[in-house]
């Protein structure tokens, strides 16, 4: 058998067993693609192998039997093929063909799996760099650069700038997915701050915490949140 089937160029033969305890072993360890497995075989027969064997590395199997009896009980364990010894190199030829085709429409079916995962994983969006804003009849862009921090205002938000501010119609759990987590953080259900603009951290009794920014401003940091915040300035530092 071995001989036969290295004839094949897209064989590749991994290993050989003499017993039914080392063909279980053998298995599991390689994960072969194709076993031919003897159903007369020490220690456990092929069918007993097969029945040992975790769901999850069964091989594709043509059984090897001197006795039609065992037929059945094959394709029982979910064989693909069966071949009567002595063997002739027909009937040979035609269960490795089989086998060809059955290993080639799962390879098939496993590469469509893979390329439609890949095609249907939506990639992230990119990180705002900067946010549209209306100025009287005017749409000025405002770089997320110079955004100091961010309030919830209903469906709306308004952004800090400096000493000015602007109500965008961008709710904050938007901007929140859209904003370069390296430089902003969410402190509250209603507030988001650019993390640089933080000049100190104020504990409170309750675990919540203040932050105060570079120009005065103080924002409560709600317990959620606290912990990830003093993180986050401890890798900064």
């Amino acid at each position: 058998m071995t001989l036969r089937l290295q004839s094949n160029s897209d064989l590749e033969v991994v290993g050989e067993c003499s017993n039914g305890r080392d063909a279980v072993q053998f298995i599991t360890s390689n994960k072969p693609d194709l076993v031919f497995l003897d159903i007369q075989m020490p220690v456990m027969n092929g069918i007993e192998v097969m029945r040992a064997l975790n769901p999850e590395v069964l091989p594709f199997v043509i059984f090897l039997t001197a006795f039609d009896q065992y037929v059945m009980r094959a394709f029982e364990v979910h064989a693909i093929d069966y071949l009567l010894k002595p063997v002739d190199d027909a009937r040979f030829n035609a269960s490795l063909n089989h086998a060809r085709r059955i290993l080639g429409a799962q390879q098939a079916a496993a590469y469509s799996r893979r390329l439609q995962a890949v095609l249907d994983r939506k990639p992230a969006p990119e990180p705002f760099r900067r946010i549209a804003v209306r100025v009287g009849k005017l749409v000025r862009f405002v770089s997320v650069d110079d955004i100091d921090w961010i309030e919830a205002q209903g469906d709306y938000a308004e952004i800090h700038v400096g000493t000015r501010s602007h109500l965008i119609r961008e709710p904050l759990n938007t901007l929140t997915e859209r904003l370069n987590p390296e430089d902003f953080l969410r402190i509250h259900r209603s507030a988001i701050v650019r993390l640089n603009r933080i000049a100190g951290v104020n504990s409170l009794p309750n675990r919540d915490c203040t932050v105060t920014l570079h120009n005065g401003t103080s924002l409560r940091v709600s317990r959620s949140y606290s912990d990830h915040l003093r993180k986050l300035l401890r890798n900064q530092l």
